[in-house]
């Protein structure tokens, strides 16, 4: 029986791509790409010529049981995504789930992601948080936001530059125009930027400065709801 190796690729710095990711992508049988065309570039700069084959949100329900049937036969299989971690926002939980059920091997290679260096980036606490991916476009969106608002950790979410302020504007609403956040965005890349204030100061410099890039988006939890501890409850 193959193995389903699940491997990062940079979100934007080549040099992020680690050993060992070169080292399972020049040893599998096939990989499995978000947009080949994408994958082919960084396959090319790192010298792997392995076959590739499409495999992403709107096709994977059709594919996957081909590739679980490879597995099964011995052939071992990378699934990559156009960048970052397989799973996180992109394509990757459907065949993991898939290959559990048939009890196949999957291997997930730790790498580059925009989560974690965005929460450690923006100064908020970051021992404890929740990951959000992206908001729902329309329907759900203000019933997600109303969930989040009395979340304690640190919240982490991407956006898109196109909903950047769109968004800003419905934390600001429903969290407060002074709740504490920080947006960073282009991770890894030249021209990567992080701006921290309250969600008020941030939406109003997003509103100036036209977004651009990838985003990632960190705000601070709600205080406790909890009741403090009388000098009863002490004793």
């Amino acid at each position: 029986m193959g193995t389903l190796y699940i491997v990062p690729t940079p979100i934007g710095n080549l040099d992020d791509m680690t050993f060992r990711a070169v080292k399972v992508l020049k040893s599998v049988d096939l990989i499995l790409a978000e947009d080949t065309r994408t994958s082919s570039v960084l396959l090319n700069h790192f010298d792997i010529h392995v076959p590739l084959r499409s495999h992403h949100k709107f096709n994977e329900h059709n594919t996957t049981q081909a590739v679980i049937e490879q597995l099964l036969s011995g052939a071992d299989i990378a699934l990559i995504s156009d960048a970052g971690t397989p799973g996180i926002s992109d394509p990757g939980f459907f065949i993991s789930r898939e290959c559990a059920r048939n009890n196949i091997n999957v291997q997930t290679l730790p790498g580059a992601t925009a989560l974690i260096p965005a929460i450690v980036t923006s100064s908020l606490p970051s021992d404890r948080f929740c990951f959000e991916g992206f908001l729902p476009q329309k329907k759900g969106r203000q019933t997600r936001l109303n969930q989040l608002k009395n979340e304690e950790r640190t919240i982490v979410m991407y956006e898109s530059p196109y909903r950047v302020v769109k968004t800003l504007g419905n934390l600001a609403e429903v969290m407060g125009a002074d709740r504490r956040a920080a947006v960073i965005r282009e991770i890894s890349k030249i021209h990567e930027e992080c701006v921290r204030g309250t969600l008020a100061e941030l939406l109003e410099h997003f509103s100036q400065h036209q977004p651009k890039g990838e985003f990632v988006i960190v705000v601070e939890g709600a205080r406790s709801q909890a009741p403090a501890a009388n000098q009863e409850d002490a004793l």
